[in-house]
């Protein structure tokens, strides 16, 4: 699954940002007539919640491109970002974007999310937009995140759910999982928000936007696990 996965991201790296941001007039075509979306109000929403005065350590996971976030990070150069992502492909177009913009707080590592090579409490916060649907194990996925986040952090981003829109299921079920960009089971709406929950009790805040899930929630100083 793994090598599937990682290959499918390498075929489409070149596509990737044309999709996300509607570059191109088929990927507004994709975006807005089947799944009815807008992604760049979706990742204005969700960086939004990263303070403008954040100075802490930053963990971004899968850190993809960098499409939505490079400009965020050059906006809060006090604070130094990690970006890990298990596909190669989309770390070299992250490290263009890097070079470019001269982000001297932001590094990239090419790791798991299910096996994060960081010490327990070692970030601030925790940055996962359009994440959690590419994890094969969602609930260790989930795990791992919030052993490596601090007390008193938050951990946000965005990913789909299923069950909110049927168009969207139907491309899910039979494109984008077949291909390994998805990886199934894939969560509804409130399976998504009680298994936030159970990491974070009542820290949690959660909304849709037809089948993207945007949610925010803060990890106590007492173990919810």
């Amino acid at each position: 699954m793994k090598k599937q996965q990682n290959k499918a991201y390498e075929r489409i790296a070149r596509r990737y940002d044309d999709v996300l941001i509607g570059r191109k007039w088929w990927s507004r075509l994709y975006m807005r007539c089947l799944w009815r979306v807008d992604d760049n109000a979706i990742a204005r929403e969700v960086l939004q919640m990263i303070p403008p005065d954040f100075t802490g350590h930053l963990l971004d996971v899968p850190v993809g491109t960098m499409v939505f976030t490079a400009e965020k990070y050059w906006c809060i150069p006090q604070a130094a970002v990690t970006g890990v992502d298990y596909s190669q492909a989309m770390l070299n177009t992250a490290q263009d974007r890097i070079k470019a913009m001269k982000l001297h707080n932001t590094t990239l590592r090419q790791g798991d999310v299910l096996h994060l090579p960081y010490s327990d409490n070692s970030f601030d916060g925790v940055l996962s937009m359009n994440g959690l649907h590419c994890f094969p194990n969602k609930k260790k996925a989930l795990a791992e995140i919030f052993r490596v986040l601090k007390p008193g952090g938050f951990f946000c981003g965005s990913f789909y759910i299923q069950g909110e829109r049927k168009p969207a299921d139907w491309i899910v079920r039979n494109i984008l999982n077949r291909k390994g960009l998805f990886v199934p089971p894939h969560l509804s709406k409130q399976e998504a928000i009680d298994l936030l929950q159970l990491f974070y009790g009542n820290q949690v805040t959660a909304h849709n936007y037809r089948s993207i899930l945007v949610f925010n929630c803060m990890k106590g100083f007492t173990n919810n696990k």
